[in-house]
């Protein structure tokens, strides 16, 4: 099944036009794409181990769940989709809570990401031991406390996806939760 994104121009604004997922990371338009992370009340945080199939960071611990934006959907719509997709977490609109835009761009072999994200957060206490994962996505998930993806993240993405703009940001929370 194809996805359909909505293009956007260098500024962020909705050009008007839709391409495939594709199109969008062969021609390099820029797009929207969601990333978020869930915490508990301990403040340790969910990641996911991506599938060792993926063609980007494969078998590499990450946000807790992230992807496109579909056309026509809010970032926060796509953000719940995503988390149900490749966890099988139930989360409601009222549990999201936006964090942070940014722009990235990440290049790889025939593949040009010209992403503006959308950073949410959730407060959720989940029991992993029944999660059912997305196989093709995801291979595992984890409870990381603070210091062991902090030391991760300053240890040079040891173990981790190398996406700078996300751990930049959970850091920056985690630095105005003290």
């Amino acid at each position: 099944m194809k996805e359909y994104f909505d293009v956007l121009n260098k500024y962020g604004e909705f050009t008007g036009e839709i391409a495939t997922r594709e199109e969008c990371h062969e021609k390099g338009l820029w797009h929207r794409a969601i990333y978020g992370f869930i915490f508990n009340k301990n403040g340790d945080v969910l990641l996911q181990k991506r599938s060792k199939n993926k063609k980007l960071w494969p078998d590499l611990w990450d946000i807790t769940a992230g992807g496109h934006v579909l056309a026509g959907e809010f970032g926060s719509q796509a953000l719940i989709r995503e988390i149900k997709e490749e966890l099988g977490i139930e989360v409601a609109e009222n549990e999201v809570k936006y964090l942070v835009g940014s722009t990235s761009i990440n290049i790889k072999d025939n593949i040009i990401n010209n992403h503006y994200n959308e950073c949410y957060i959730i407060a959720k206490e989940i029991d992993i031991s029944n999660i059912k994962l997305q196989e093709d996505e995801v291979s595992e998930i984890k409870w990381f406390s603070k210091q062991e993806i902090l030391d991760r993240i300053n240890n040079n993405f040891e173990g981790i996806t190398d996406k700078t703009g996300p751990w930049n940001f959970l850091k920056k929370y985690y630095e105005r939760l003290k």
